[in-house]
């Protein structure tokens, strides 16, 4: 077969909410198989195999046939390439350690032309692994070689560099269990839980609660103890060492053996145990002087190493540690044996992701240290049955939470009140954490904020602990899922006046609002940003706003098919029309049917305790109350529609015209709003109707919100319908 050119990817777009493919973020490419349209797997010779065997897990694929192996046999049936793109990209995800389900390729009207999309938690991974992926597959169709193993690597890189950290992914995951959106702030793990002035910011294992003050002394290991021991905590008697000779002079005075460590450092780093002698002393001082302000002399506490969990008063999880050690077969030296019996562990690993570190005895000054002290360097060969230490701290990775005493949880709460941290790593020594400390010496020796949660996901030994679900519930009580009420409003005829009205309503109603649509960005009624704001960045600047209470937002149809939504759910959602397809042919729409795809988006991310309000004059969206998690209120000017008898008859909210009166009714009950006639008389005047379009489905919004009906009717009468002049202040930067 000559050689097929690439399949061209002619866009390429990120949609970062909710879209008319799924609820979750998704990457969008629109490709052209060129002569590939006219060669299905089954017609290329040998295709299948050669795929398979780079890709074995693809048997694994359920595909459209909805059972493993469904892929194959529509690869041996005939598939064309923009579907067998889709699932080369999620395998390789799935190798790269991402596992990802959710994939689909359309065609289009264009001959040859498909959109295809796959889950991306990440654009910049989802850009990756579609390169990539790309590269393989056409490298199987032309029969060239692919080396997949560093494709893997690359990608595997990438969501590195790109995901979120264990120990707060943890909690976004916690958080996310419960209902709670989450907004990632920057490249790194500073994440917003929640929207607006219900929400609550963590980085990595800190909090919003944990405050500047409590975070220096936590990093002054000195100060720390001092507050410690004035509160009665048990902690070891220590000073700070300027120089080697001093170190020597004060662990004489101290008593030995002692402690040499960094007074600012964490993770174990510079930190040498129970040393005696003069020359292993200044050693580790000098190996314990770069990592930190100070250097610490302290008493040596016999017993393992601890680390207890702190998450507002509570102890949550505990791990113990052990020291490691290899063991000589006359023949290997230091160095291949702490390989070949240590880091052979697969609990151990350079990346983030494993609970034990690989020790790298060549780069490592501790545990050259620790060898020499045993008269041993790295490229020794220790005898027969020699036992050798290689590390005595650093290795905390056993479960032990069942088995803390009370008192020593209650120690471990008390040291995080005294240094003012609402989650805290509190390091203990102990020979027993089952026994009080007092009763058998133990001591803390230090009090660390932002803690790694690593050790008590995955712990070395023994039960993973719930410990994002604690913090996610220290953050958010259980009847708080920080949502803020958003209202969307999806449509094109006079949507961005029924948003304003909308957001009048809940103003008067006494809450700080929030409104982004086609006539500017508004906070409280007063227009911070002119122009078309009835877009994804700016309902997401709402959703990132402290000052923010509630939420209005207008969804046109181009922007939900180029961006997605700008919020996940949503208390009240509005669909008002399905005009304006004739602007949409980027997209590949040409008619009205085609909207309810689009529009439908805003009616699937309706919370079950919230409302779709739609338009019940045009059946194919009465038809989506259907799709609703909630309940729903139909609006129509003609009151005497089947639809809205059918929907009233079942229980269902309505809002009608009757007799020049605007009439709510829900079942059998009725109540007219108290509309003055300057109001009534719209019906007459030239504009009159556009007002009514506009009245009704902002009623019926407002009245979801729980918004009194009297304030309804004041509020129609004082609104104004021309949008204000944006004010050009300081305003936009509180955004």
């Amino acid at each position: 077969m000559s050689h097929i050119k690439d399949i061209a990817l002619l866009r390429i777009n990120y949609l970062r909410g909710p879209n008319i493919w799924t609820y979750r973020p998704v990457l969008e490419v629109w490709l052209d198989l060129g002569e590939l349209e006219e060669l299905p797997s089954d017609k290329m010779p040998g295709f299948t195999d050669r795929l398979v065997a780079l890709l074995p897990g693809l048997a694994e694929h359920h595909c459209g046939v909805g059972e493993v192996g469904g892929f194959l046999q529509r690869l041996h049936g005939g598939t064309w390439a923009g579907h067998i793109l889709e699932h080369v990209v999620i395998e390789l995800l799935n190798l790269a350690g991402m596992p990802t389900g959710f994939g689909q390729t359309r065609s289009t009207s264009r001959h040859g032309v498909y959109r295809m999309v796959f889950r991306a938690r990440d654009e910049q991974v989802a850009r990756t692994a579609l390169e990539l992926g790309h590269r393989l597959l056409m490298s199987v169709i032309n029969s060239l070689p692919y080396d997949v193993a560093p494709a893997v690597a690359t990608l595997r890189e990438r969501i590195d560099d790109c995901y979120l950290g264990p120990s707060t992914a943890c909690i976004v995951t916690a958080a996310t269990d419960r209902g709670i959106p989450h907004i990632r702030l920057n490249d790194g793990n500073l994440v917003q839980l929640g929207h607006g002035a219900r929400q609550r910011r963590i980085w990595t294992a800190e909090s919003e609660f944990t405050s500047a003050i409590a975070e220096g002394i936590a990093s002054d290991k000195d100060l720390t103890k001092t507050l410690l021991t004035a509160c009665g905590v048990p902690v070891p008697e220590g000073q700070v060492a300027t120089s080697p000779e001093h170190a020597w002079e004060l662990a004489q005075d101290i008593g030995l053996p002692v402690v040499v460590k960094p007074s600012n450092a964490n993770h174990g780093r510079g930190v040498t145990l129970d040393l005696s002698r003069q020359e292993e002393i200044e050693a580790a001082w000098r190996l314990a002087d770069p990592e930190g302000r100070e250097v610490l002399v302290e008493r040596f506490i016999r017993g393992e190493e601890h680390r207890l969990l702190v998450v507002g008063n509570k102890v949550v999880a505990a791990a113990r540690g052990e020291v490691v050690s290899i063991t000589g077969n006359g023949q290997s030296t230091v160095a291949e044996l702490i390989d070949s019996q240590v880091n052979t562990d697969p609990r151990r690993g350079i990346e983030e992701e494993f609970p034990l570190e690989t020790i790298l005895v060549h780069k490592d000054a501790a545990v050259q240290l620790e060898l020499q002290r045993q008269g041993l360097g790295p490229d020794a060969v220790p005898e027969t049955g020699r036992v050798v230490v290689v590390q005595r701290n650093g290795n905390v990775a056993i479960d032990c939470t069942d088995d803390v005493h009370a008192e020593v949880a209650a120690t471990a709460v008390l040291a995080a009140r005294v240094v003012g941290l609402d989650i805290a790593g509190i390091d203990m020594v102990a020979q027993d954490i089952s026994r009080p400390l007092q009763e058998q010496g133990g001591a803390i020796v230090e009090v660390n904020a932002g803690p790694g949660l690593l050790m008590h996901l995955k712990p070395a030994e023994g039960v993973p602990r719930p410990v994002g679900q604690a913090i996610a519930d220290h953050l958010f009580p259980q009847t708080d899922n920080g949502r803020i009420p958003i209202v969307g409003v999806a449509g094109s005829e006079g949507t961005h006046t029924i948003a304003r009205l909308i957001a009048w309503l809940v103003h008067l109603g006494g809450t700080s609002v929030g409104l982004a649509c086609r006539d500017g960005l508004f906070l409280d009624n007063r227009c911070v940003d002119h122009g078309d704001n009835a877009r994804w960045a700016s309902g997401h600047r709402l959703m990132m706003n402290r000052s923010i209470h509630a939420a209005v937002i207008e969804n046109c149809a181009d922007h939900i098919l180029r961006d997605g939504l700008a919020y996940d759910r949503c208390r009240v959602g509005v669909v008002t029309d399905l005009l304006g397809a004739e602007a949409l042919a980027e997209f590949d729409i040409a008619e009205s049917d085609q909207l309810v795809k689009v529009l439908r988006t805003q009616v699937d991310v309706v919370l079950a305790d919230g409302t779709a309000v739609l338009n019940a004059a045009d059946e194919r969206i009465a038809d989506m109350a259907r799709l609703c998690d909630g309940d729903v209120t139909l609006y129509a000017a003609d009151g005497t529609l089947p639809v809205l008898a059918s929907h009233r008859a079942d229980g269902g909210r309505t809002v009608s015209w009757r007799n020049g009166q605007l009439v709510l009714a829900t079942g059998t009950s009725e109540t007219p709003l108290a509309l003055s006639d300057k109001l009534r008389g719209w019906r007459d005047e030239p504009d009159g109707s556009a007002r009514l379009a506009v009245v009704m489905p902002a009623v019926a919004a407002a009245w979801a919100m729980d918004i009194s009906l009297d304030l309804i009717a004041v509020g129609i009468e004082t609104f104004a319908w021309s949008a204000p002049v944006a004010v050009r202040a300081a305003v936009p930067h509180a955004l």
